[in-house]
């Protein structure tokens, strides 16, 4: 008789969930010894430290996208690299027509060649021991006129071959290997990266940031890496020196403000003898230069006898120095280094021969292509007027979307270089405006300011507001199209005194410009005038002391009436 056996099924079911269990726990062990061993267990994979070219560059931790290039042991740096670096001041231009690079600081002015090892400093020859060249279209620049000018320190290691580049007054942490073994500095923050260099215990490393707990660090060799933060040990810092440097520049007495009025010269001499007394005024700004071609020739109407009277009356002159508003003859000017440098040159022979203080720039109708090169002729002009003791100022018109007026002014970049900013606040509306109102209304007025310090960071210490010293007299005609015909034109501060007068007129006061307003009919046609007077000069001066600025400046002298310059002085002294 055959006997038939059943295996149960809640046998098969034990066997399997076993087995199940069992692979768990082999996949668990394993997956932990496989996370164990990845998390504590360290690559012993070795890597050694390449680079893309045979001289690296570093800055701040990172590899650059340049090299250097290394001639008989000195350095040079790609201008790209220095671009980066110096992104802000912009300090360095490069002309590649003629090969020139233009180094500027703030009492400085380096003008080199490609392949050249003699250039200008300021006035003087310059000699180098290795020249500036082009390779494969890019520049490269010795590195010792970037450690004089900009204070840069260089470090090249011979052995490497990677160049480090340390800002001067830049701080860097410093720290010093631990582990017995020496501390290995990896290609990423993990252990399981390989290494690419173990660091001996004490010796010093140089820290740029952390990462989770990993620090990136530069060995001595100046190679970059990772080492686990634990295994190091933060010691000090180490700050880059300042170069050294001539005492900068003071263009003005401390404590007092500045109170310049222009004077507008035309085609005859100003009879000095004629003007009368301007109290608290302390600098005078005849129109005498203009620029007459692209060559950056220069035309001048100065007049030693004018500069006489000024100094009599204790008075500094900065001569205005004009583009005559010719936006072709402007660009073609400020576009190569050596017409910019036939204008600034120009202006030093001027100021020797009439005994000038200073210069007062202002360009004006330029295209917005011109503004770099604008920045750049200041930045070459400033150092060599103050070398001659100089002070340089520039006009700039309130921010707008104007570009020929206002948009091709970086006003923030020219701050950093001037000694003074003029906002010429005025002409909020102008001539042919289609509407009538306030030259300068107060409200305009103080967002002329206050935007130009916000927006643009120049400081109040730099900034002269310019007030107007003249009025519009707008005549209001209806058209056939019934549409309001505005014309206007500007008048002194006598004239409008004499208009009131005449006509037996009231002045009021209008709230929303901050000034005294008049209308009047003639002819059948309305007239309409704010006025400047003593008391939005007062308003404007108060300004001035509000926002602590430089001083205060007016255009233009004839304009004025005597009693002007007394609330001016009063306001801006109290």
């Amino acid at each position: 008789m055959e006997t038939n056996y059943i295996r149960s099924p809640r046998r098969k079911r034990r066997v399997g969930f076993m087995t199940l269990l069992f692979l768990f726990i082999v996949s668990a062990i394993a997956t932990f010894a496989w996370f164990g061993y990845m998390k504590y267990i360290p690559s012993r994979e070795f890597q050694h430290p390449s680079y893309a070219v045979s001289n690296p560059i570093m800055v701040n931790g990172v590899e650059a996208e340049h090299g250097a290039l290394i001639e008989n042991g000195e350095v040079k740096l790609p201008l790209p690299v220095l671009e980066r670096l110096f992104a802000e001041d912009k300090p360095i231009h490069y002309e590649s027509a003629t090969g020139t690079i233009v180094l500027t600081s703030a009492d400085k002015v380096l003008r080199l060649k490609t392949d050249a090892l003699t250039g200008i400093l300021n006035k003087q020859p310059y000699k180098l021991t290795i020249a500036s060249e082009v390779t494969n279209d890019t520049v490269y620049i010795p590195v010792t006129p970037l450690e004089e000018l900009y204070g840069l320190k260089v470090e090249y290691n011979t052995e490497s071959g990677v160049v480090t580049l340390f800002k001067e007054g830049e701080t860097v942490q410093l720290a010093e290997a631990l582990p017995d073994n020496g501390t290995a500095i990896r290609t990423a923050p993990s252990i399981r990266e390989p290494y690419l260099l173990k660091v001996p215990q004490g010796e010093t490393v140089r820290v740029w940031q952390e990462v989770d707990g990993w620090l990136l660090v530069q060995s001595k060799q100046g190679h970059i890496g990772y080492v686990k933060q634990k295994e190091i040990k933060l010691t000090q810092t180490e700050t880059v020196s300042i170069a050294e440097r001539n005492e900068p520049f003071v263009p003005w007495k401390q404590g007092q403000k500045i109170n310049l009025t222009w004077e507008a010269v035309y085609e005859r001499k100003i009879d000095p003898t004629k003007i009368g007394e301007m109290p608290g005024v302390n600098v005078v700004s005849p129109t005498w230069f203009e620029l007459t071609d692209g060559k950056g020739t220069i035309k001048g109407k100065a007049d030693p006898a004018y500069v006489k009277w000024a100094h009599d009356r204790g008075y500094q002159v900065w001569a205005l120095f004009s583009n005559g508003f010719e936006p072709d003859r402007t660009t073609e000017a400020l576009a190569t280094v050596e017409s910019r440098f036939v204008m600034i040159q120009q202006l030093l022979a001027f100021a020797e021969m009439y005994k000038l203080q200073g210069f007062n720039i202002d360009f004006e109708n330029v295209y917005t292509k011109d503004k770099e090169n604008l920045v750049q002729f200041v930045k070459e002009l400033t150092p060599l007027l103050h070398e001659a003791g100089l002070v340089v100022s520039i006009d700039v018109t309130p921010k707008s979307t104007s570009e020929m007026w206002s948009m091709f002014l970086d006003r923030e970049a020219l701050g950093r270089t001037v000694d003074y900013m003029m906002v010429m606040a005025y002409d909020e509306h102008w001539a042919s405006s289609p509407k009538s109102g306030s030259v300068a209304s107060l409200p305009w007025t103080e967002r002329s300011i206050t935007r130009i310090l916000e927006e643009d960071n120049v400081p109040a210490s730099k900034l002269i507001l310019s007030m107007p010293l003249y009025a519009r007299i707008w005549s209001e005609k209806a058209g056939a199209d019934g549409k309001v015909e505005v014309t206007s034109k500007a008048v002194g501060m006598e004239r409008v005194k004499q208009i009131i007068a005449e006509k037996k007129l009231v002045p009021v006061k209008d709230a929303a410009s901050g000034q005294n307003y008049i209308e009047y009919s003639e002819e059948g046609v309305k007239q309409r005038i704010w006025i400047e007077d003593d008391l939005s000069m007062k308003a404007r001066v108060e300004l001035a002391r509000k926002y602590d600025l430089a001083g205060v400046a007016t255009w233009q002298r004839a304009f004025q009436t005597p009693s002007i310059w007394n609330t001016i002085n009063e306001t801006l002294t109290k």
